[in-house]
């Protein structure tokens, strides 16, 4: 009994550990992308060169999108350094494309809708991961609701419907409070599941936290668009 007793405190001691290890490197990728986007946002010539020319900034987009895939993709043949560095260079140019923000809308209301946005992923987190129910069943959904998301926002660029727009915001608000629950209780998983290999870790938790900053992130824009304030 008291074996038994030992190995469940040790696992659980060690996914603990995991979990913590996710939210220190989410909430460092937040961190750079902050920093960078309010560098930016001070810097003209530097918003001129990466806003004022369509082919950089496209390449900044690419750049991030090529990140994201390689790393979700090929996380088992990358060494934890490069996956560390890879997650670190991406969160540095997410912060120079959202360098626009700044410009965009009033210090207070991204001050205000940052916190709205931690306050509800924080809500969120806590209940995927407290929660004795499986979740799976929620993230099918709200993954086929992103597709969904995404499909429309693209056909949007083209039509421009006011209508859409607002469904595409609510819809993606809703769907990234259900992800951010889901990835939080997977990433759970992962943590009473993983060995005690460090490198696997390291890795593991690097990838745990790029899911839950996508959800922050996306949540905040999404937000934003109802309680931002223009300049």
């Amino acid at each position: 009994m008291m074996e038994t007793s030992y190995r469940v405190s040790a696992a659980s001691a060690a996914e603990q550990s995991f979990v913590l290890r996710v939210y220190w490197w989410m909430t460092l990728g937040l961190a750079i992308t902050g920093v960078v986007a309010m560098a930016t946002a001070q810097t003209p010539s530097l918003v001129g060169a990466i806003f004022g020319n369509p082919a950089l900034l496209i390449g900044l987009l690419v750049g991030e999108l090529v990140l994201v895939v390689a790393l979700s993709a090929a996380i088992n043949r990358l060494s934890p350094a490069v996956a560390m560095a890879m997650f670190v260079v991406y969160a540095g140019l997410n912060g120079l494309t959202l360098s626009i923000l700044f410009l965009v809308y009033t210090q207070a209301s991204l001050t205000s809708t940052f916190f709205v946005t931690a306050g509800t992923f924080g809500a969120m987190s806590v209940y995927g991961y407290t929660t004795k129910r499986d979740l799976t069943s929620l993230g099918s959904i709200c993954l086929m609701g992103l597709f969904g998301l995404i499909l429309a926002s693209v056909v949007n660029l083209f039509l421009h419907n006011g209508t859409v727009y607002w469904i595409v915001t609510y819809g993606g608000i809703l769907i990234f409070v259900g992800l951010t629950a889901y990835d939080t209780q997977k990433i759970k998983e992962i943590g009473l599941t993983i060995g005690p290999d460090g490198g696997l870790q390291q890795k593991a938790a690097v990838l745990g936290a790029l899911r839950l900053y996508l959800d922050f992130i996306n949540l905040f824009l999404l937000l934003l668009r109802l309680l931002g304030r223009r300049r």
